[in-house]
Protein backbone atom coordinates (compact mmCIF):
# COMPACT_ATOMS: atom_id res chain seq x y z
CA UNK A 1 0.00 0.00 0.00
CA UNK A 2 0.77 3.41 -0.99
CA UNK A 3 0.01 6.14 1.88
CA UNK A 4 -0.12 9.63 0.29
CA UNK A 5 -1.70 11.39 2.64
CA UNK A 6 1.25 14.09 3.33
CA UNK A 7 1.32 14.55 -0.69
CA UNK A 8 -2.02 14.99 -0.74
CA UNK A 9 -1.89 17.45 2.27
CA UNK A 10 0.83 19.47 0.12
CA UNK A 11 -1.23 19.58 -2.27
CA UNK A 12 -3.47 21.89 -0.40
CA UNK A 13 -1.28 23.90 0.79
CA UNK A 14 -0.30 24.44 -3.44
CA UNK A 15 -3.46 25.40 -3.82
CA UNK A 16 -3.77 27.80 -1.19
CA UNK A 17 -0.34 29.24 -2.10
CA UNK A 18 -1.61 30.52 -5.19
CA UNK A 19 -5.08 32.13 -4.43
CA UNK A 20 -5.19 35.73 -4.65
CA UNK A 21 -7.16 38.56 -3.11
CA UNK A 22 -10.50 37.49 -4.63
CA UNK A 23 -12.57 34.48 -3.57
CA UNK A 24 -11.97 31.72 -6.79
CA UNK A 25 -9.10 33.71 -8.46
CA UNK A 26 -5.85 31.71 -8.70
CA UNK A 27 -2.89 31.78 -10.72
CA UNK A 28 -1.48 28.92 -12.21
CA UNK A 29 2.41 29.85 -10.99
CA UNK A 30 3.77 31.14 -8.21
CA UNK A 31 7.50 31.35 -9.67
CA UNK A 32 8.54 32.90 -12.94
CA UNK A 33 10.89 32.07 -15.69
CA UNK A 34 13.81 33.98 -16.53
CA UNK A 35 12.16 34.93 -19.44
CA UNK A 36 9.29 36.51 -17.69
CA UNK A 37 6.96 34.67 -20.30
CA UNK A 38 4.22 33.30 -17.74
CA UNK A 39 1.44 35.08 -16.44
CA UNK A 40 1.74 35.46 -12.71
CA UNK A 41 -1.94 37.11 -12.38
CA UNK A 42 -4.97 36.10 -12.19
CA UNK A 43 -5.11 32.90 -14.94
CA UNK A 44 -8.14 30.61 -16.17
CA UNK A 45 -6.13 27.46 -15.69
CA UNK A 46 -4.97 28.84 -12.19
CA UNK A 47 -8.85 28.89 -11.47
CA UNK A 48 -10.40 26.21 -13.17
CA UNK A 49 -7.49 23.77 -12.08
CA UNK A 50 -7.79 25.09 -8.46
CA UNK A 51 -11.34 23.84 -9.09
CA UNK A 52 -10.27 20.48 -10.42
CA UNK A 53 -8.12 19.88 -7.92
CA UNK A 54 -10.03 20.73 -4.79
CA UNK A 55 -12.98 18.69 -6.21
CA UNK A 56 -10.55 15.73 -6.83
CA UNK A 57 -9.44 16.25 -3.01
CA UNK A 58 -12.67 16.92 -1.51
CA UNK A 59 -11.64 20.16 -0.28
CA UNK A 60 -14.66 21.63 -2.92
CA UNK A 61 -16.10 24.70 -2.13
CA UNK A 62 -19.70 24.30 -0.66
CA UNK A 63 -20.88 27.35 0.94
CA UNK A 64 -23.26 29.52 -1.48
CA UNK A 65 -21.99 32.67 -1.52
CA UNK A 66 -18.28 31.26 -1.50
CA UNK A 67 -19.97 29.16 -4.60
CA UNK A 68 -21.48 31.98 -6.73
CA UNK A 69 -17.90 33.73 -6.17
CA UNK A 70 -15.77 31.42 -7.92
CA UNK A 71 -18.46 30.94 -10.22
CA UNK A 72 -18.33 34.60 -10.59
CA UNK A 73 -14.51 34.73 -11.08
CA UNK A 74 -14.66 31.88 -13.50
CA UNK A 75 -17.25 33.78 -15.75
CA UNK A 76 -15.24 37.27 -16.04
CA UNK A 77 -12.69 35.71 -18.08
CA UNK A 78 -15.41 34.59 -21.25
CA UNK A 79 -14.91 37.37 -23.60
CA UNK A 80 -18.39 38.63 -23.89
CA UNK A 81 -18.36 39.04 -27.95
CA UNK A 82 -16.73 35.18 -28.96
CA UNK A 83 -17.62 33.73 -26.26
CA UNK A 84 -14.23 32.55 -25.78
CA UNK A 85 -11.96 31.80 -22.97
CA UNK A 86 -8.10 32.41 -23.89
CA UNK A 87 -4.49 32.18 -22.15
CA UNK A 88 -1.46 32.14 -24.61
CA UNK A 89 -0.55 28.31 -23.13
CA UNK A 90 -3.39 26.40 -25.33
CA UNK A 91 -5.40 26.92 -28.35
CA UNK A 92 -8.93 28.72 -27.68
CA UNK A 93 -10.79 25.77 -27.68
CA UNK A 94 -8.90 24.20 -25.22
CA UNK A 95 -9.16 27.06 -22.46
CA UNK A 96 -12.85 27.43 -23.26
CA UNK A 97 -13.82 23.56 -22.82
CA UNK A 98 -11.35 23.74 -19.75
CA UNK A 99 -13.32 26.96 -17.95
CA UNK A 100 -16.87 25.48 -18.99
CA UNK A 101 -16.01 22.28 -17.84
CA UNK A 102 -14.67 23.93 -14.07
CA UNK A 103 -18.21 25.74 -14.19
CA UNK A 104 -20.02 22.64 -14.38
CA UNK A 105 -18.62 21.25 -11.33
CA UNK A 106 -20.34 24.13 -9.72
CA UNK A 107 -23.57 23.27 -11.65
CA UNK A 108 -23.06 26.60 -13.50
CA UNK A 109 -23.14 27.59 -17.52
CA UNK A 110 -20.71 30.33 -19.18
CA UNK A 111 -22.06 33.73 -18.91
CA UNK A 112 -22.29 34.24 -22.62
CA UNK A 113 -23.04 31.74 -25.89
CA UNK A 114 -20.05 30.53 -27.45
CA UNK A 115 -20.21 32.56 -30.67
CA UNK A 116 -17.27 31.83 -32.08
CA UNK A 117 -18.18 28.08 -32.80
CA UNK A 118 -22.09 28.54 -33.42
CA UNK A 119 -20.31 27.90 -37.18
CA UNK A 120 -20.33 24.16 -36.01
CA UNK A 121 -23.77 23.96 -34.60
CA UNK A 122 -24.82 22.23 -37.67
CA UNK A 123 -23.95 18.31 -37.40
CA UNK A 124 -22.27 18.70 -41.65
CA UNK A 125 -20.15 21.58 -40.38
CA UNK A 126 -19.15 19.10 -37.13
CA UNK A 127 -18.05 16.44 -39.20
CA UNK A 128 -16.40 18.91 -41.93
CA UNK A 129 -14.49 20.20 -38.56
CA UNK A 130 -12.85 16.92 -37.63
CA UNK A 131 -12.20 15.89 -41.11
CA UNK A 132 -9.45 18.61 -41.60
CA UNK A 133 -7.84 18.15 -37.93
CA UNK A 134 -4.54 16.93 -38.43
CA UNK A 135 -4.98 13.20 -38.07
CA UNK A 136 -1.60 12.18 -38.59
CA UNK A 137 1.04 14.40 -37.82
CA UNK A 138 -0.77 16.23 -35.23
CA UNK A 139 -3.07 14.01 -33.80
CA UNK A 140 -2.24 14.95 -29.89
CA UNK A 141 -2.49 18.93 -30.37
CA UNK A 142 -5.37 18.77 -32.38
CA UNK A 143 -7.42 16.78 -30.15
CA UNK A 144 -7.48 19.76 -27.69
CA UNK A 145 -10.18 21.29 -30.42
CA UNK A 146 -12.02 18.03 -31.50
CA UNK A 147 -12.77 16.95 -27.98
CA UNK A 148 -12.98 20.66 -26.83
CA UNK A 149 -15.46 21.84 -29.25
CA UNK A 150 -18.04 19.29 -28.31
CA UNK A 151 -17.10 19.98 -24.51
CA UNK A 152 -17.98 24.01 -25.07
CA UNK A 153 -21.04 23.21 -27.18
CA UNK A 154 -22.74 20.10 -25.12
CA UNK A 155 -22.36 21.43 -21.58
CA UNK A 156 -23.03 24.98 -22.83
CA UNK A 157 -26.06 23.20 -23.86
CA UNK A 158 -25.87 24.93 -27.26
CA UNK A 159 -26.55 21.57 -29.71
CA UNK A 160 -28.95 19.24 -30.16
CA UNK A 161 -28.49 15.41 -29.35
CA UNK A 162 -29.03 14.55 -33.37
CA UNK A 163 -25.29 16.86 -33.05
CA UNK A 164 -24.17 14.60 -30.77
CA UNK A 165 -25.45 11.42 -32.05
CA UNK A 166 -23.55 12.34 -35.53
CA UNK A 167 -20.24 13.65 -33.32
CA UNK A 168 -20.17 10.16 -31.77
CA UNK A 169 -20.80 8.38 -35.29
CA UNK A 170 -18.18 10.44 -36.81
CA UNK A 171 -15.75 8.97 -34.38
CA UNK A 172 -16.74 5.20 -34.08
CA UNK A 173 -16.73 5.17 -38.09
CA UNK A 174 -13.54 6.54 -37.90
CA UNK A 175 -11.61 4.58 -35.40
CA UNK A 176 -8.83 2.42 -36.06
CA UNK A 177 -9.15 -1.35 -35.46
CA UNK A 178 -5.98 -2.27 -35.31
CA UNK A 179 -4.96 0.44 -32.50
CA UNK A 180 -8.29 1.06 -31.25
CA UNK A 181 -7.10 5.06 -31.54
CA UNK A 182 -8.36 7.71 -33.75
CA UNK A 183 -8.12 8.03 -37.11
CA UNK A 184 -8.29 5.13 -39.12
CA UNK A 185 -5.76 5.68 -42.05
CA UNK A 186 -3.81 8.22 -39.80
CA UNK A 187 -1.87 6.31 -37.25
CA UNK A 188 2.03 4.81 -37.98
CA UNK A 189 2.14 2.19 -35.54
CA UNK A 190 5.91 1.53 -35.14
CA UNK A 191 6.05 1.76 -31.54
CA UNK A 192 8.27 5.34 -30.12
CA UNK A 193 7.45 8.09 -28.53
CA UNK A 194 7.12 10.59 -31.73
CA UNK A 195 4.75 7.63 -33.54
CA UNK A 196 2.23 5.39 -31.70
CA UNK A 197 1.83 7.62 -28.41
CA UNK A 198 0.69 10.85 -29.74
CA UNK A 199 -1.97 9.01 -30.95
CA UNK A 200 -2.66 6.98 -27.71
CA UNK A 201 -2.80 10.59 -26.28
CA UNK A 202 -5.29 12.45 -28.96
CA UNK A 203 -7.73 9.52 -28.93
CA UNK A 204 -7.45 10.06 -24.92
CA UNK A 205 -9.56 13.57 -25.20
CA UNK A 206 -12.27 12.11 -27.26
CA UNK A 207 -12.22 8.81 -25.35
CA UNK A 208 -13.03 10.84 -22.20
CA UNK A 209 -16.34 12.51 -24.08
CA UNK A 210 -17.53 8.79 -25.40
CA UNK A 211 -17.52 8.03 -21.33
CA UNK A 212 -19.40 11.02 -20.53
CA UNK A 213 -21.84 10.12 -22.89
CA UNK A 214 -22.03 6.07 -22.10
CA UNK A 215 -20.94 5.88 -25.47
CA UNK A 216 -19.08 2.36 -26.66
CA UNK A 217 -15.76 2.14 -27.72
CA UNK A 218 -15.90 0.61 -31.58
CA UNK A 219 -12.78 -1.76 -30.37
CA UNK A 220 -12.13 -1.74 -27.07
CA UNK A 221 -10.04 -4.61 -27.46
CA UNK A 222 -7.73 -3.13 -29.68
CA UNK A 223 -7.22 -0.12 -27.34
CA UNK A 224 -6.30 -2.26 -24.69
CA UNK A 225 -3.72 -4.49 -27.14
CA UNK A 226 -2.53 -1.12 -27.71
CA UNK A 227 -1.76 0.33 -24.07
CA UNK A 228 0.28 -2.89 -23.34
CA UNK A 229 2.01 -2.39 -26.22
CA UNK A 230 3.18 0.79 -25.35
CA UNK A 231 3.56 -0.01 -21.64
CA UNK A 232 5.82 -3.26 -22.19
CA UNK A 233 7.93 -1.86 -24.77
CA UNK A 234 9.04 1.25 -23.22
CA UNK A 235 8.41 2.69 -26.31
CA UNK A 236 7.26 6.17 -24.12
CA UNK A 237 8.51 7.33 -21.27
CA UNK A 238 5.81 7.14 -18.52
CA UNK A 239 6.13 7.59 -14.59
CA UNK A 240 8.52 10.26 -14.38
CA UNK A 241 6.91 13.68 -14.78
CA UNK A 242 4.36 15.72 -13.87
CA UNK A 243 1.64 16.58 -16.18
CA UNK A 244 -0.69 14.52 -18.65
CA UNK A 245 0.61 11.84 -20.49
CA UNK A 246 0.44 9.02 -17.66
CA UNK A 247 -3.39 9.63 -17.07
CA UNK A 248 -4.00 9.53 -20.30
CA UNK A 249 -2.11 5.93 -20.93
CA UNK A 250 -4.04 4.77 -17.49
CA UNK A 251 -7.30 6.18 -18.60
CA UNK A 252 -7.34 4.57 -22.37
CA UNK A 253 -6.14 1.31 -20.48
CA UNK A 254 -8.47 1.34 -17.43
CA UNK A 255 -11.41 2.49 -19.74
CA UNK A 256 -11.15 -0.08 -22.68
CA UNK A 257 -10.84 -2.99 -20.24
CA UNK A 258 -14.17 -1.94 -18.36
CA UNK A 259 -15.88 -1.98 -21.73
CA UNK A 260 -14.58 -5.70 -22.73
CA UNK A 261 -12.64 -7.14 -19.82
CA UNK A 262 -9.91 -8.12 -22.61
CA UNK A 263 -6.84 -9.28 -20.89
CA UNK A 264 -7.74 -8.01 -17.56
CA UNK A 265 -4.93 -9.60 -15.59
CA UNK A 266 -2.38 -8.32 -17.14
CA UNK A 267 -3.97 -5.00 -17.15
CA UNK A 268 -3.82 -4.70 -13.96
CA UNK A 269 -0.44 -5.74 -13.43
CA UNK A 270 0.99 -3.30 -15.71
CA UNK A 271 -0.91 -0.73 -13.43
CA UNK A 272 0.58 -2.34 -10.60
CA UNK A 273 3.56 -2.40 -12.27
CA UNK A 274 3.67 1.59 -13.33
CA UNK A 275 2.32 2.59 -9.41
CA UNK A 276 5.11 1.15 -8.28
CA UNK A 277 7.67 3.32 -10.22
CA UNK A 278 4.77 6.55 -10.25
CA UNK A 279 4.68 6.96 -6.42
CA UNK A 280 7.49 6.47 -5.39
CA UNK A 281 8.71 9.13 -8.08
CA UNK A 282 5.84 11.48 -6.71
CA UNK A 283 6.75 11.39 -3.26
CA UNK A 284 10.64 11.80 -3.53
CA UNK A 285 9.87 15.32 -5.30
CA UNK A 286 8.99 18.81 -2.77
CA UNK A 287 5.60 19.49 -3.18
CA UNK A 288 6.43 23.35 -2.25
CA UNK A 289 9.37 24.00 -4.22
CA UNK A 290 9.23 21.71 -7.46
CA UNK A 291 8.25 23.70 -10.63
CA UNK A 292 6.21 21.40 -12.05
CA UNK A 293 4.07 20.53 -8.90
CA UNK A 294 3.58 24.38 -8.79
CA UNK A 295 2.13 24.42 -12.05
CA UNK A 296 -1.86 23.95 -10.99
CA UNK A 297 -2.20 22.56 -14.51
CA UNK A 298 0.38 20.07 -14.62
CA UNK A 299 -0.87 19.49 -11.09
CA UNK A 300 -3.99 18.28 -11.86
CA UNK A 301 -3.13 15.82 -14.45
CA UNK A 302 -1.11 14.32 -11.93
CA UNK A 303 -3.68 14.48 -9.16
CA UNK A 304 -6.35 12.83 -12.18
CA UNK A 305 -3.95 9.97 -12.50
CA UNK A 306 -3.86 9.02 -8.91
CA UNK A 307 -7.65 9.09 -8.86
CA UNK A 308 -7.74 6.72 -11.87
CA UNK A 309 -4.97 4.71 -10.39
CA UNK A 310 -6.99 4.22 -6.90
CA UNK A 311 -10.10 3.52 -8.45
CA UNK A 312 -8.83 0.77 -10.66
CA UNK A 313 -6.29 -0.84 -8.18
CA UNK A 314 -8.62 -1.46 -4.89
CA UNK A 315 -6.35 -1.06 -1.49
CA UNK A 316 -3.35 -0.03 -3.21
CA UNK A 317 -3.17 4.23 -2.61
CA UNK A 318 -4.56 5.34 0.70
CA UNK A 319 -6.19 8.66 1.08
CA UNK A 320 -7.72 10.34 4.31
CA UNK A 321 -10.85 10.47 1.90
CA UNK A 322 -11.11 8.56 -1.72
CA UNK A 323 -9.83 10.73 -4.65
CA UNK A 324 -12.09 12.11 -7.30
CA UNK A 325 -11.99 12.18 -10.60
CA UNK A 326 -13.56 15.16 -12.54
CA UNK A 327 -14.03 13.05 -15.80
CA UNK A 328 -16.38 10.84 -13.71
CA UNK A 329 -18.63 14.05 -13.16
CA UNK A 330 -18.32 15.49 -16.68
CA UNK A 331 -15.33 15.05 -19.98
CA UNK A 332 -12.26 17.34 -20.28
CA UNK A 333 -8.94 18.08 -18.41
Amino acid sequence: MYDIRDFVRAVEKTIASHQLATVGAYRRWITQKPDNSRNMGLDPYGCADAANILYTISQFPSGHDEREAWIKTLQSMQDSNTGLFRDNTHVEIHTTAHCIAALELFDALPRYPVNTLSQYKTPEAMEKFLDQLDWQHNPWGDSHRGAGLYVSLVLSQEVSSEWEDRYFDWLYKNTDPETGFLRKGSITQSCNEHDIFPHLAGSFHYLFNQQYARRPLPYPDAMVNSCLEIFNSNCYPLGDSIGFAEIDWVFCLTRSVRQCGHRHSEAVRALMEFTDTYIPFLLELDPMTHDDLNDLHSLFGTMCCLAELQTALPGVIKTERPLRLVLDRRPFI
